[in-house]
């Protein structure tokens, strides 16, 4: 158990919501839908999509942030189209739109998001979040979960011109909710944007390991769980 806490800060993205299932199931969709329109690989264009979104979301870095996420959305769309030999303006900006449309559908919390939230917020503590996400996209993310008014502070990576794993990130969260970052726990799934981060900024830390991502050797956060169920019993007695 973390003890002596004022705060608690989460990632949003596969913590409180299953993200993968959400945009893997709209990009198929859009797929299904464009490959029998073109009668061409739907399971192509899929790959396609989520092989470059992958490496976009794994590379994103500050100076990502200038370009809108609806352009870089575009772009991703246009190259795992034209990997299929599709290469109009209309047919991109109809995939684009349509897997906005498909991914708002599949959003839904995590099994006991809302209960955990709110309990935390019972006992006293102040709640952030920190996404590396983009406003454009995650407020209304956040109302589409019924999350809208659960936090006391979010900070979302496109306004405040840093990413996670910059410590600089997890210490505005902090100043924001004005709790130092010694009374303050991180929760996320990701290792080293998560986790190394926050610990770098002084936070104490919950991994939920949920990719089975490789951990350094010497390395663990202060407390593992499989799922945001767990995180209560972490975190009050």
């Amino acid at each position: 158990m973390i003890a002596d806490l004022g705060a608690v800060v989460f990632d949003l993205d596969d913590t409180l919501h299953n993200d993968t299932h959400a945009y893997q199931s709209a990009a198929c969709d859009v797929a299904e839908e464009l490959g029998a329109e073109h009668n061409v690989s739907a399971a192509a264009i899929f790959e396609s999509y989520i092989e470059h979104t992958s490496r976009y979301w794994r590379a994103l870095s500050a100076e990502h942030l200038n370009t809108p996420i609806a352009d870089s959305r575009y772009e991703l769309w246009a190259t795992a189209l034209r990997s299929v030999g599709i290469d109009d303006e209309a047919t991109t900006r109809k995939a684009a739109q349509l897997y906005g449309e498909r991914r708002r559908s599949y959003y839904a919390p995590f099994p006991g998001t809302l209960e955990l939230l709110a309990e935390l917020r019972r006992r006293g503590l102040k709640l952030g979040l920190i996404t590396n996400g983009f406003a454009e996209t995650h407020y209304e993310k956040l109302e589409l979960l019924g999350l809208g008014a659960a936090f006391d502070a979010v900070v979302c990576a496109d306004e405040v011109g840093m990413v996670k794993p910059d410590p600089k990130i997890f210490l505005h969260a902090c100043e924001l909710l004005d709790t130092p970052p010694s009374r303050t726990a991180m929760v996320g799934d990701r290792y080293f944007r998560d986790i190394v981060g926050a610990r770098n900024a002084g936070l104490s830390t919950i991994y939920i390991d949920v990719h089975a991502e490789p951990i350094p050797a010497g390395e663990s956060p202060d407390v593992r769980v499989k799922g945001i169920q767990e995180v209560l019993a972490v975190l009050l007695p």
